[in-house]
Protein backbone atom coordinates (compact mmCIF):
# COMPACT_ATOMS: atom_id res chain seq x y z
CA UNK A 1 0.00 0.00 0.00
CA UNK A 2 1.30 3.48 -0.87
CA UNK A 3 2.45 5.44 2.15
CA UNK A 4 0.31 8.48 2.92
CA UNK A 5 1.96 11.87 2.40
CA UNK A 6 3.80 13.43 5.30
CA UNK A 7 2.24 16.30 7.23
CA UNK A 8 4.47 18.76 5.36
CA UNK A 9 3.52 17.28 1.99
CA UNK A 10 -0.18 17.34 2.86
CA UNK A 11 0.19 21.00 3.84
CA UNK A 12 1.64 21.79 0.39
CA UNK A 13 -1.14 19.83 -1.31
CA UNK A 14 -3.89 21.55 0.66
CA UNK A 15 -2.34 24.95 -0.09
CA UNK A 16 -2.43 24.33 -3.87
CA UNK A 17 -4.61 26.55 -6.03
CA UNK A 18 -8.17 25.20 -5.66
CA UNK A 19 -8.86 25.30 -9.41
CA UNK A 20 -5.57 24.83 -11.27
CA UNK A 21 -3.80 22.77 -8.62
CA UNK A 22 -0.66 24.92 -8.92
CA UNK A 23 1.78 24.16 -6.10
CA UNK A 24 4.23 26.35 -4.23
CA UNK A 25 7.23 25.06 -2.29
CA UNK A 26 10.96 24.41 -2.45
CA UNK A 27 12.36 22.43 -5.37
CA UNK A 28 13.12 19.54 -3.02
CA UNK A 29 9.56 19.49 -1.68
CA UNK A 30 8.04 19.65 -5.14
CA UNK A 31 10.39 16.96 -6.48
CA UNK A 32 9.33 14.67 -3.63
CA UNK A 33 5.68 15.08 -4.63
CA UNK A 34 6.57 14.33 -8.25
CA UNK A 35 8.36 11.12 -7.24
CA UNK A 36 5.25 9.99 -5.39
CA UNK A 37 3.02 10.71 -8.37
CA UNK A 38 1.15 13.48 -6.56
CA UNK A 39 2.43 16.32 -8.73
CA UNK A 40 3.90 16.94 -12.17
CA UNK A 41 6.30 19.57 -13.50
CA UNK A 42 4.92 21.44 -16.48
CA UNK A 43 7.27 21.09 -19.48
CA UNK A 44 6.93 24.72 -20.53
CA UNK A 45 8.49 27.71 -18.73
CA UNK A 46 8.20 28.74 -15.97
CA UNK A 47 7.98 24.97 -15.24
CA UNK A 48 5.45 25.29 -12.43
CA UNK A 49 4.31 22.22 -10.53
CA UNK A 50 0.67 21.07 -10.44
CA UNK A 51 -1.29 18.38 -8.65
CA UNK A 52 -1.95 15.16 -10.54
CA UNK A 53 -5.39 13.48 -10.21
CA UNK A 54 -3.87 11.43 -7.37
CA UNK A 55 -2.78 14.65 -5.69
CA UNK A 56 -6.29 16.09 -6.00
CA UNK A 57 -7.68 12.93 -4.39
CA UNK A 58 -5.28 13.32 -1.47
CA UNK A 59 -6.45 16.89 -0.93
CA UNK A 60 -10.10 15.85 -1.00
CA UNK A 61 -9.61 12.82 1.23
CA UNK A 62 -10.09 13.33 4.95
CA UNK A 63 -7.03 13.66 7.16
CA UNK A 64 -6.18 10.20 8.60
CA UNK A 65 -6.80 11.32 12.17
CA UNK A 66 -9.73 11.37 14.55
CA UNK A 67 -12.83 12.49 12.63
CA UNK A 68 -13.90 16.09 12.87
CA UNK A 69 -16.65 18.04 11.12
CA UNK A 70 -15.62 19.54 7.80
CA UNK A 71 -15.28 23.32 7.83
CA UNK A 72 -18.05 25.35 6.25
CA UNK A 73 -17.28 26.51 2.73
CA UNK A 74 -17.31 30.17 3.78
CA UNK A 75 -14.74 29.51 6.53
CA UNK A 76 -12.34 27.37 4.54
CA UNK A 77 -10.85 30.11 2.40
CA UNK A 78 -11.29 27.87 -0.66
CA UNK A 79 -13.34 29.00 -3.64
CA UNK A 80 -16.54 27.01 -4.08
CA UNK A 81 -18.87 27.41 -7.04
CA UNK A 82 -22.53 27.91 -6.15
CA UNK A 83 -24.56 24.84 -7.07
CA UNK A 84 -27.87 26.37 -5.94
CA UNK A 85 -29.66 26.02 -2.64
CA UNK A 86 -27.02 27.58 -0.39
CA UNK A 87 -28.42 29.27 2.69
CA UNK A 88 -26.70 32.60 2.13
CA UNK A 89 -25.01 32.73 -1.28
CA UNK A 90 -22.36 35.40 -1.64
CA UNK A 91 -22.95 38.28 -4.03
CA UNK A 92 -21.44 41.59 -4.95
CA UNK A 93 -18.22 42.74 -6.68
CA UNK A 94 -15.91 40.58 -4.55
CA UNK A 95 -17.79 37.42 -5.48
CA UNK A 96 -17.80 38.41 -9.16
CA UNK A 97 -14.02 38.82 -9.06
CA UNK A 98 -13.61 35.43 -7.37
CA UNK A 99 -15.77 33.70 -9.97
CA UNK A 100 -13.97 35.39 -12.87
CA UNK A 101 -10.58 34.41 -11.46
CA UNK A 102 -11.69 30.81 -10.89
CA UNK A 103 -13.05 30.53 -14.43
CA UNK A 104 -9.86 31.93 -15.95
CA UNK A 105 -7.88 29.48 -13.84
CA UNK A 106 -10.00 26.62 -15.12
CA UNK A 107 -9.44 27.69 -18.73
CA UNK A 108 -5.70 27.74 -18.04
CA UNK A 109 -5.93 24.25 -16.55
CA UNK A 110 -7.67 23.09 -19.73
CA UNK A 111 -4.91 24.64 -21.83
CA UNK A 112 -2.20 22.92 -19.83
CA UNK A 113 -3.77 19.47 -19.56
CA UNK A 114 -5.96 18.93 -22.63
CA UNK A 115 -4.36 17.49 -25.79
CA UNK A 116 -3.25 20.31 -28.05
CA UNK A 117 -3.95 22.88 -25.34
CA UNK A 118 -7.67 22.87 -26.19
CA UNK A 119 -9.76 25.18 -24.00
CA UNK A 120 -13.11 24.47 -25.66
CA UNK A 121 -13.81 21.25 -23.78
CA UNK A 122 -13.60 20.13 -20.13
CA UNK A 123 -10.39 18.73 -18.69
CA UNK A 124 -9.72 15.84 -16.34
CA UNK A 125 -10.31 17.90 -13.20
CA UNK A 126 -13.80 18.80 -14.40
CA UNK A 127 -14.62 15.15 -15.08
CA UNK A 128 -13.86 14.32 -11.45
CA UNK A 129 -15.71 17.41 -10.12
CA UNK A 130 -18.78 17.43 -12.37
CA UNK A 131 -21.16 19.42 -10.17
CA UNK A 132 -18.60 22.08 -9.23
CA UNK A 133 -17.37 22.40 -12.83
CA UNK A 134 -20.84 22.84 -14.32
CA UNK A 135 -21.83 25.27 -11.58
CA UNK A 136 -18.69 27.35 -12.16
CA UNK A 137 -19.44 27.57 -15.90
CA UNK A 138 -22.96 28.80 -15.13
CA UNK A 139 -21.97 31.27 -12.43
CA UNK A 140 -19.11 32.65 -14.55
CA UNK A 141 -21.60 33.33 -17.36
CA UNK A 142 -23.81 35.37 -15.04
CA UNK A 143 -26.53 32.85 -14.23
CA UNK A 144 -27.97 33.11 -10.75
CA UNK A 145 -28.00 30.10 -8.42
CA UNK A 146 -31.07 29.33 -6.36
CA UNK A 147 -31.04 30.63 -2.80
CA UNK A 148 -33.26 30.30 0.22
CA UNK A 149 -35.39 33.23 -0.95
CA UNK A 150 -34.57 33.46 -4.64
CA UNK A 151 -35.21 31.33 -7.70
CA UNK A 152 -32.37 30.17 -9.93
CA UNK A 153 -30.50 27.13 -11.18
CA UNK A 154 -29.59 24.06 -9.17
CA UNK A 155 -26.84 21.64 -10.28
CA UNK A 156 -27.02 18.15 -8.87
CA UNK A 157 -25.26 14.81 -9.36
CA UNK A 158 -27.08 11.99 -11.15
CA UNK A 159 -26.78 8.19 -11.15
CA UNK A 160 -25.06 8.45 -14.52
CA UNK A 161 -21.26 8.39 -14.14
CA UNK A 162 -20.48 11.53 -16.17
CA UNK A 163 -23.63 13.65 -16.06
CA UNK A 164 -25.20 16.32 -13.91
CA UNK A 165 -28.76 17.60 -13.85
CA UNK A 166 -29.52 21.32 -14.00
CA UNK A 167 -32.94 22.37 -12.79
CA UNK A 168 -34.72 25.68 -12.42
CA UNK A 169 -38.25 27.08 -12.19
CA UNK A 170 -37.91 29.28 -15.30
CA UNK A 171 -37.91 27.34 -18.61
CA UNK A 172 -36.32 30.28 -20.46
CA UNK A 173 -33.47 30.51 -17.95
CA UNK A 174 -33.04 26.74 -18.09
CA UNK A 175 -32.63 26.93 -21.86
CA UNK A 176 -30.10 29.74 -21.39
CA UNK A 177 -28.17 27.54 -18.93
CA UNK A 178 -28.11 24.79 -21.56
CA UNK A 179 -26.63 27.20 -24.13
CA UNK A 180 -23.98 28.33 -21.64
CA UNK A 181 -22.93 24.76 -20.89
CA UNK A 182 -22.77 23.92 -24.60
CA UNK A 183 -20.51 26.92 -25.16
CA UNK A 184 -18.35 25.75 -22.24
CA UNK A 185 -17.79 22.35 -23.88
CA UNK A 186 -20.60 20.27 -22.38
CA UNK A 187 -23.08 18.02 -24.17
CA UNK A 188 -26.62 18.88 -23.08
CA UNK A 189 -30.05 17.41 -23.61
CA UNK A 190 -33.49 18.52 -22.42
CA UNK A 191 -35.67 16.20 -20.37
CA UNK A 192 -38.88 16.21 -18.36
CA UNK A 193 -39.49 14.67 -14.95
CA UNK A 194 -41.94 11.78 -15.54
CA UNK A 195 -43.91 12.39 -12.35
CA UNK A 196 -44.04 16.18 -12.14
CA UNK A 197 -43.50 17.23 -15.74
CA UNK A 198 -40.80 19.67 -14.60
CA UNK A 199 -38.11 20.33 -17.22
CA UNK A 200 -34.42 19.80 -16.55
CA UNK A 201 -31.17 19.66 -18.48
CA UNK A 202 -28.76 16.74 -18.44
CA UNK A 203 -25.15 17.79 -19.10
CA UNK A 204 -21.92 15.80 -19.53
CA UNK A 205 -18.38 16.91 -20.49
CA UNK A 206 -17.65 16.67 -24.20
CA UNK A 207 -14.61 14.58 -25.04
CA UNK A 208 -13.89 15.84 -28.56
Amino acid sequence: MTRPPTAAQRHLIEAADPVTGRLKGTQAQLAALVRRGLAFRHPRPPHDHFLTPAGHRVREAPEPVAPAPAPAADDSGVFTARIGGEESPESGPARLREVHSAWQGLLELRRMTNPGGATDRPCGWERTHLVQAAALALEAAGHRPAGQESAGYQVRATPQPEAVAVRGPDPEELRACAVTLEQAGWQVSAHTEPRTGAPYVLASPRRA
